[in-house]
């Protein structure tokens, strides 16, 4: 059996390293990479590089960005009466594509006792100045609908309602385009649950 280069080697485990990057795809993109011109590579590890050295968290809603406050805070046009919780910054890009024009609070995570996460390892508690300020008038609660962001959810609201804001909690349920024999039960109980007057 041939034996692989150490350095191929190497990428190819720095590879499979990154979420979602599996044995077969490490590799192809390997390959690829050894084939491709050198300016291609070169220009890869740049990116990364520059990535690392510019981007900054924002101390106000912990998005990602290269200024401090980030470019959605600092946006005066934005609503400043909502802000919508969220798990991750890829998150904020998928509520950004949808319209959304008011706020955002990242969360770094969720609350998962299995992986040793706690209320404090994540960005919870950091909301509590913004919501002192008086201006926001509604939370919008955006975990995901797994157990650990169902209990997110619920800790956020039970630390948050004495405060008086109104909470909701973004409408579950079927995909546009999807076939009702496809849906699981969990997700067909939630769009009946969460049904609207038409």
């Amino acid at each position: 059996m041939a034996q692989v280069p150490k350095s191929v080697q190497n990428l190819i485990e720095a590879f499979e390293r990154l979420p979602g990057i599996g044995p077969k795809t490490a590799q192809r993109l390997t390959y690829y990479l050894l084939h491709a011109p050198r300016e291609e590579a070169q220009k890869l590890a740049d990116a990364a590089i520059a990535m690392k050295d510019k981007t900054k968290i924002c101390s106000t809603c912990f998005n990602i960005g290269e200024e401090d406050p980030c470019n959605i805070c600092d946006d005066s046009s934005r609503d400043q009466t909502i802000i919508v919780i969220v798990e991750d910054p890829l998150d904020v890009l998928a509520l950004e594509k949808s319209g959304y024009k008011g706020l955002y609070h990242v969360l770094h995570g969720v609350i998962s006792p299995l992986e040793n996460i706690g209320p404090d390892e994540i960005h919870i508690r950091e909301l509590l100045p913004r919501l002192k300020k008086g201006e926001v008038k509604e939370i919008i609660l955006a975990t995901n609908p797994t157990m650990e962001g169902e209990a997110t959810a619920m800790y956020i609201q039970r630390l948050l309602s004495p405060l008086g804001v109104k909470i909701t909690r973004i409408a579950r349920g079927l995909p546009v385009g999807s076939d009702l024999e496809y849906a699981d039960e969990t997700t067909l109980s939630r769009a009946i649950e969460g049904r609207k007057e038409y």
